[in-house]
């Protein structure tokens, strides 16, 4: 049985289409689950809606749990690291990891970025051995997962190679945060123009829903196992 881990960080809480000041990425997270589900009824999947509920930020308390052996641990270190513990349990249960996310000021949403810092944790999902040339050794690694970035963006042209790629900074991180602890296998769509408006963002949104369909297909018949006969 395939799972999905359904990650939303927009800050808006409603689909766009549906609801006034919907979230654009929140309606292609929906419409990759919504499909995935279709083609393969036995899927679990895993909600995660940091956008509405944020994990907490990294503190002094965190950093100091996260560095203390654990058995070394005190009971306030592993219950300011609880919440890692659920976040990243969930991503090693999860196949394929689905992130709709909104592009804030060039990067991620700070919700966002509070997830990528509670699962990228040594001892948890990346082991550091300083003697070594390559001193990390990612633990997601295997089984094989996919990551698939649902993104909206204001502007446009922020592909990589568009003329405006070098303000996107989104993807790009998320990619080596997910890559550094073994997930390699990341896809993108992206609904672009939110700031234009009118025909060319309602264009964007038909053209990335197209993509979505077509990913979800892919992967689907890729997954053996998350068919149903």
């Amino acid at each position: 049985m395939t799972t999905l881990l359904h990650l939303d960080a927009s800050a808006r809480p409603g689909l766009a289409g549906l609801h006034v000041h919907g979230s654009h990425s929140r309606a292609l997270s929906a419409r990759f689950v919504e499909r995935w589900r279709h083609a393969a009824p036995g899927t679990r999947v895993l909600r995660r809606d940091v956008g509405q509920s944020p994990p907490a930020h990294v503190d002094h308390a965190w950093i100091e749990a996260a560095f203390t052996a654990p058995a070394d641990a005190t009971d306030a270190m592993r219950a300011r690291l609880a919440e890692s513990d659920r976040l990243i349990d969930e991503l090693f249960a999860a196949d394929v990891i689905v992130i709709g996310t909104a592009l804030y000021n060039f990067g991620m949403p700070s919700t966002l970025k509070a997830w990528v810092d509670n699962i990228v944790r040594a001892g948890r999902t990346v082991d550091i051995d300083p003697s070594q040339a390559d001193p990390y050794t990612p633990r997601l690694a295997e089984p094989a997962r996919t990551a698939v970035i649902l993104a909206a963006r204001g502007g446009h042209d922020q592909d990589p190679g568009g003329a405006c790629a070098h303000m996107n900074h989104l993807e790009a991180h998320l990619r080596t945060a997910l890559e550094f602890v073994g997930i390699r296998d990341v896809r993108c769509v992206a609904v672009e123009y939110q700031e234009a408006g009118g025909t060319l963002l309602e264009e964007s949104v038909a053209a990335a829903q197209r993509a979505v369909d077509a990913l979800v297909d892919q992967l689907v018949a890729s997954r053996p196992m998350a068919r149903v006969a």
